[in-house]
């Protein structure tokens, strides 16, 4: 069975709607849920995330709410977005082994901000979490929290990663929730990605490059 990293930020409705499909994935790899801060990945990379963009943020909105309706999936915005996903990615660290969280609890996060349409600065359902899971929000300011949230950082970077979702399967990046069918099409071990098409894709020059600044 392969193993398959999977980064993600609470902050992304596209990493829920990837989360909620892992399950059923169970059979064809291990998977290693690893929370990263999509923020950090964007400065890394110089790059936007869509909703720093006016246009694209409305666009996002509409299209998770239709994919949501398609998938069947409950889905309700939070009050505000983005907001700061540091407590949630610290809260599921809590729970974690060598970096990597259990998908229970992951999914239980991702409700709390996509089903429930909360978000770390509502004191009155932030407190009410805590206490479900027994937390004490000490826990989320220890050093040993924070330097496993800085290492599957760095981790993601090494690997590559520059969004989120993205599934890491030894040096194979699948990016962003509409990958997921390619994703499962590479587990089940499809003789597509040893074509001679798709390995070529590596070779192709680059032609113009954009100016910067």
């Amino acid at each position: 069975m392969k193993t398959a990293a999977w980064y993600f930020d609470f902050v992304s409705p596209y990493s829920y709607f990837q989360a909620m499909r892992l399950p059923a994935l169970a059979a064809l790899a291990s998977w290693q849920a690893r929370p990263v801060l999509f923020g950090a990945l964007l400065g890394h990379w110089g790059t936007l995330g869509p909703a720093e963009l006016a246009p694209k943020r409305q666009w996002t909105y509409e299209q998770c709410l239709w994919i949501a309706r398609r998938e069947r999936l409950p889905f309700r915005m939070p009050r505000e977005h983005p907001f700061n996903p540091l407590p949630l990615l610290r809260l599921a660290l809590v729970f974690a082994t060598e970096g990597t969280v259990p998908l229970a609890i992951v999914s239980r996060l991702f409700a709390f901000v996509w089903q429930e349409g909360h978000v770390p600065g509502d004191p009155g359902p932030w407190q009410a979490l805590l206490g479900e899971l027994g937390v004490d929000p000490a826990q989320l300011d220890t050093p040993g929290i924070k330097g496993a949230l800085r290492a599957n950082g760095e981790r993601a970077l090494a690997e590559g990663v520059f969004g989120v979702p993205t599934t890491v399967i030894g040096q194979r990046r699948f990016f962003g929730f509409d990958a997921t069918e390619m994703l499962v099409a590479f587990l089940e071990g499809d003789p597509w990605f040893e074509s001679a098409a798709f390995r070529g894709l590596a070779a192709v020059p680059v032609g113009v490059e954009r100016r910067r600044g």
